[in-house]
């Protein structure tokens, strides 16, 4: 009897021993693993996130970038991971690295096909190529354009016809359908140097070949003007004759008070102005 009195006894005593102990271990494991000291936790992160911020009003762009890469990392799949990779794409387009910006805001845009920052993230893409290709055109002047490359310049168009296509209701569309416009005459203006920079130096087929393409390419430019202008000499230089009426026929139904056609055209503008 006393056995099984004392067997009675021990068993609660051990069992609230060991419940003791269990709840001692489950404890110290939240202890350690509290929001506070978690690097991932959205407080921490939320918190680096605004060290950031501070980090890119104050101009530190390069220590901003290195606090918003950990924020997304660690934030993937968050409304706060795709906010730090916008933040980070314009982090590395103010400090200058324009392809490591787009490198960002094309993952924005693969990874986040629905997200409602997606017509800004098309937007700062064409703003970045916009700004860092045809920004230049007045500090190089000293430049040829024919060994100059374009790329940027349509990769900017192209981000924001998508912008204006995918959300023509977007706040972002109206300044972007001017940019396209801007753009459009650009690439036309170029074109037609690249064409009158071949004539001048009597490559009157690499001449007329430019200028046809300007032609096709952007239809109501109006260096398009020009671009006929050019074709008409350089067939004309070329024994063409049939090009050269065709193409003079289309110069005084398009444009029918052309200068060109009077030969009172005006001296001719720097190539990067195009208005």
């Amino acid at each position: 009897m006393e056995i099984s009195v004392m067997r009675t006894l021990r068993t609660p005593w051990r069992a609230l021993a060991l419940a003791a102990a269990v709840s001692t271990v489950m404890g110290l494991t939240a202890c350690s693993s509290t929001p506070k000291d978690d690097p991932n936790s959205q407080a921490n992160l939320e918190k680096l996130y605004e060290e950031a911020k501070e980090d890119m009003m104050s101009g530190s762009y390069d220590r901003a970038i290195k606090t918003l890469e950990r924020i997304e990392g660690r934030a993937a799949g968050t409304t706060l991971g795709q906010q730090a990779q916008l933040d980070l794409a314009w982090a590395n387009y103010k400090s200058g690295e324009r392809v490591q910006a787009v490198a960002v805001l094309d993952r924005f845009i693969k990874l986040n096909p629905s997200s409602a920052a997606l017509d800004y993230a098309l937007y700062m893409k064409g703003l970045v190529n916009f700004n860092d290709d045809l920004g230049l055109f007045g500090r190089i002047a000293r430049q040829d354009i024919s060994e100059r490359d374009q790329q940027a310049a349509r990769d900017s168009m192209q981000a924001f016809i998508q912008l204006v296509e995918q959300f023509p209701e977007s706040k972002y569309a109206p300044d972007a359908r001017t940019r396209i416009d801007y753009i459009t005459n650009s690439l036309a203006a170029y074109e037609v140097h690249v064409a009158r920079y071949y004539y001048n130096r009597g490559a009157f087929l690499a001449a007329a070949n430019r200028a046809q393409s300007a032609l096709l390419e952007f239809q109501h430019a109006p260096a398009l003007e020009e671009a006929l202008y050019l074709m008409v000499r350089s067939y004309d230089k070329l024994g063409l004759t049939q090009l050269r009426d065709d193409s003079e026929r289309v110069l005084k139904t398009s444009f029918p008070d052309s200068a060109y056609l009077t030969g009172n055209a005006r001296k001719e503008k720097p190539w990067w102005q195009v208005w």
